[in-house]
């Protein structure tokens, strides 16, 4: 699906797109005047984009959004901060999967060169959040909080935060495996690699969370995020 911001608008109905998504619908799509293509207006409505312009690197389209997007996930994820390189491919998954609030806190097993990558910039975090709901045909921009600080988080705002879901934190030693299809609104906090230590299992669980596991198996958190949540949800 193609993303549409109000920017792109030339008029009620007529968009004008040039860059990647430009790259994107001639040399993916290899789309042709005449042709249709799924849209979707960004926080909005779904539909279809007629192409009625294509030169010199921009891409007119009339288009026509009546449709809603798909129920969001009802989950929201607290993630310890991973490398650089698995962030960027997760924040497009969870997206892709409908997760619509995702918190990036800090662990002890979190390197502190992570906090400084160009990765948490606005403008680079959202050109992946873009990526996952185009991915999935989606049009509402998840929330990313960034909290660098453990301890304030999960004392000053944890408790609000999981206030009225099920906590759960992932653990690989914990006794209890992992629940399939939990009623209502989820709080899932995935630690890094190597797991939360457990000074911080504790603090995870002075605020109601239950640990789980996912089997005898050890998953990277790439694995273990799409996992859990099928089980889950």
């Amino acid at each position: 699906m193609i993303l549409l911001f109000p920017g792109d608008f030339m008029g009620a109905s007529r968009v004008r797109l040039e860059g990647r998504r430009f790259r994107h619908v001639t040399e993916i799509h290899r789309a042709s005047l005449g042709d249709e293509l799924n849209v979707g207006l960004s926080g909005g409505l779904m539909g279809r984009g007629v192409v009625v312009g294509l030169r010199d690197g921009v891409l007119e389209m009339d288009v026509d959004v009546f449709r809603e997007p798909p129920v969001p996930l009802p989950v929201t994820l607290i993630l310890a901060l991973p490398r650089p390189k698995v962030l960027r491919r997760v924040l497009s998954s969870m997206t892709s999967m409908g997760v619509k609030k995702i918190v990036l806190i800090n662990s002890w097993r979190v390197e502190k060169s992570f906090w400084q990558s160009p990765l948490l910039e606005e403008d680079k975090l959202n050109r992946q959040l873009v990526l996952g709901l185009e991915q999935a045909r989606d049009t509402i921009m998840p929330e990313v909080l960034i909290r660098s600080l453990f301890k304030p988080f999960v004392e000053d705002e944890m408790p609000q935060l999981v206030k009225g879901t099920v906590p759960i934190v992932a653990h690989p030693h914990a006794a209890k495996e992992c629940p399939r299809q939990v009623k209502g609104q989820v709080t899932l906090a995935v630690g890094p690699e190597g797991g939360f230590i457990e000074y911080e299992i504790e603090k995870f669980m002075e605020c109601g969370f239950f640990a789980v596991n996912l089997g005898k198996r050890i998953f990277t958190v790439e694995t273990a995020l799409p996992s859990m949540l099928a089980r889950l949800l």
